[in-house]
Parts: structure tokens; C-alpha cells; sequence
């Protein structure tokens, strides 16, 4: 079993708080030093009580999956002795009412685009069975019932 932890940090700045004007502006702290200015997302709670430049909680959501997924995927192309030179996800998250009617994250498309060098070219269906397996093994697509769908390209280098 592991343990992952991280502190958020946040501060009243101004006399206003119970009218909701307070500012959503925080930070994450994590164990090697890495701190990382986060805030509500603008799509929900305005600006200037979001800040738009700082990661909020959604996107830092779909980057996660994002991320668990790349590194898999980099394990297992290496494992199979795919040279993966670069790897590139312009993934998206959606946010809408569920079933419940609550807000939820209902769906996260990941559309990860890997460049492979000539030495040992994989096929189109390789390609998709180790995006498959990087699903598979993605320890965050496994704790989320979020709908995650991977829309994988690739191309091999000169």
C-alpha cells in the first residue's frame, strides 16, 4: 500500500467572506517542494474570485488521467521495445448534471498523439492494444466512474 500526501493552503484576504466575494485563490503544496497556484474554475464561480490563471480542481482532474494514462502507455510501448520519441494528449474533460442531478465529471476524452522512431514500427492495432492496456492499468481510470474514452493517433519519425 502507499500513502500520497499534499497540503492546501488557503487564507481569508479581505473582511468579506459571508456575502461569497471572498477569493477562491489557494495553493497546493506537495512533498518535493512543488507548489502549484490553484483556484476555482472561472466556468464556476466568477472572476474575480476565481483565478483563471491558477489550475482548478476539474483540470487538474482530466490531468491526472491524462498523465497516469502517458505513463503507462510509455511503460508498456518501452516493455515491448517501441521507441516512443513524443507523446502528446490534448485531453478534455466535460462537466455536466448526472443521473442524480448533481455536477459531476461525466466524461474525460483523452486524445494522446505518440511519435515513434523507425527502429521497430508497431501497427495501428498495437498501437490501440497498448492504449488499451494503459487503461487497463491506470490505477486513476480504475477509482473513477467517470466515462474515459482514448482517442489515440501516432506517427513514426523519418
Amino acid at each position: 500500500m502507499s500513502r500520497y500526501t499534499m497540503t492546501v493552503r488557503w487564507a481569508q484576504e479581505n473582511a468579506r467572506f459571508v456575502d461569497g466575494r471572498y477569493s477562491r485563490a489557494h495553493v497546493w503544496e506537495f512533498d518535493g517542494g512543488t507548489v502549484v497556484p490553484a483556484s476555482s474554475s472561472p466556468h464556476v464561480v466568477p472572476i474575480p474570485q476565481s483565478d483563471p490563471t491558477a489550475v482548478d480542481p476539474e483540470e487538474a482532474f482530466v490531468a491526472a488521467l491524462a498523465s497516469c494514462h502517458m505513463l503507462w502507455f510509455l511503460s508498456i510501448a518501452a516493455k515491448q521495445g517501441f521507441c516512443v520519441r513524443a507523446y502528446r494528449d490534448q485531453a478534455e474533460g466535460t462537466m455536466a448534471a448526472g443521473r442524480d442531478g448533481r455536477l459531476r465529471m461525466t466524461t474525460v476524452t483523452l486524445r494522446p498523439h505518440v511519435t515513434f522512431t523507425p527502429a521497430k514500427l508497431p501497427t495501428a492495432d498495437v498501437v490501440r492494444e497498448m492504449h488499451e492496456a494503459a487503461h487497463h492499468e491506470c490505477f486513476l481510470a480504475s477509482s473513477v466512474n467517470t466515462e474515459l474514452t482514448t482517442v489515440p493517433t501516432f506517427e513514426v519519425l523519418p
